[in-house]
């Protein structure tokens, strides 16, 4: 199979000419996770915020298992969060019929308790609201086109890519050439046949597969200048929600069903959405389902494989609109915050805005 390459999707803007140095420091990528409620204070579950800086989600549930003495089954999180970075989320630990931990000599580099709370329900993994992110840019060239670019955001969002992190750690080699991530080349060999038997790795590639075919099908809406208009036979998804219907112009790009849908769109109310791909047909009809059976054509090694994965078919919202949107431009250091739903990814609203370049990932 061709390999799966990520340097050709399409900007929803024009390429930035602003570039930055990203990650020069773990402070410099702040993420603080927010669940959308609050633990009730009760319950066979023990609920703990934790800080950690450059260390990995899964790695600190290890842990927290081994300190706790139970299964890490028994442990879980909402999401994962990036390793190089200061995050603060929520951990569950069921714990039926035992007393509050002491984390007091829980001692793990970079790790810190902040919080311990009760509650009676598992922490599963999606149940956030989203998370607010901090990040700093150094060595900035042109902040004024990163400000005028936010500026745009703010009111027209960005289309809802996967991030890099999916696809693993880019890196540039001795000739100064961007290598592909790590869980991409896992997934093409998978693809072509090899067993990959480490469940951890084996589920990473699945998902940054199935993550790369839904970035194909947002670059060719953008390609095709469709990424802004309602297409007759959309699955459109309600904002915040995972639910949509396919909407039907009556094959008239004119009559009140479109006016309406375009206006809902238009006022963030709802959004075309793209598959996640999977087992069984795609939902969407007319011009919609000819523009994702196309991309599906021009993959169905991956289309074939995903469909023997056990996935089932689902959606994604194609554009978010980043919330609590604020920047500061001071010398040639840039700071920008904001929050984004559950499961996207802030190195897709910085890919509009800025070329970024993290020292971390350099060889």
């Amino acid at each position: 199979m061709k390999p799966l390459h990520t340097d050709h999707w399409q900007y929803y803007y024009a390429k930035p000419v602003s570039t930055g140095i990203f990650k020069f420091q773990a402070e410099d990528f702040q993420v603080v996770e927010d669940l959308g409620y609050e633990p009730c204070g009760e319950g066979e579950h023990q609920f703990v915020f934790i800080e950690k800086i450059n260390t990995n989600t899964a790695f600190v549930a290890e842990q927290l298992a081994r300190f706790v003495k139970l299964p890490l089954r028994q442990i879980t999180y909402a999401g994962r969060k990036d390793k190089y970075a200061v995050t603060q989320q929520w951990f569950g630990i069921h714990a039926p019929g035992k007393p509050d931990f002491d984390f007091s000599s829980f001692d793990l580099e970079g790790v810190r308790v902040l919080k311990q709370v009760r509650h009676n329900r598992k922490l599963r993994t999606g149940q956030l609201k989203g998370n607010h992110f901090t990040i700093t840019l150094r060595q900035v060239l042109h902040p004024e086109a990163i400000e005028e670019r936010l500026q745009d955001i703010a009111q027209q969002g960005v289309p809802n890519y996967y991030g890099e992190q999916r696809f693993g750690v880019m890196r540039l080699n001795e000739m100064g050439e961007v290598q592909r991530g790590g869980n991409l080349v896992m997934a093409e060999r998978m693809v072509n046949g090899e067993t990959i038997r480490h469940r951890n790795k084996r589920s990473m590639a699945l998902s940054a597969l199935r993550s790369w075919l839904f970035n194909e099908m947002l670059s060719a809406r953008l390609a095709q200048g469709q990424f802004d208009t309602v297409l007759d036979g959309d699955a459109l998804m309600l904002t915040g929600s995972n639910s949509f219907f396919i909407h039907s112009s009556g094959g008239e790009k004119e009559s009140k069903e479109q006016q309406d849908a375009q206006h809902r769109y238009d006022t963030k109310d709802i959004c075309p959405s793209a598959p996640l791909w999977g087992k069984g047909e795609l939902p969407t009809r007319a011009t919609a389902f000819s523009l994702e059976q196309n991309v599906a054509n021009t993959n169905s090694e991956v289309i074939d494989f995903l469909s023997q994965c056990g996935f089932e078919q689902e959606r994604r919202a194609i554009k978010i609109w980043p919330s609590q949107l604020q920047w500061q431009s001071k010398g040639d250091t840039f700071t920008v915050s904001f929050s984004l739903p559950s499961g996207c990814f802030a190195t897709s609203v910085l890919r509009e805005c800025v070329e970024t370049l993290s020292p971390i990932n350099r060889v």
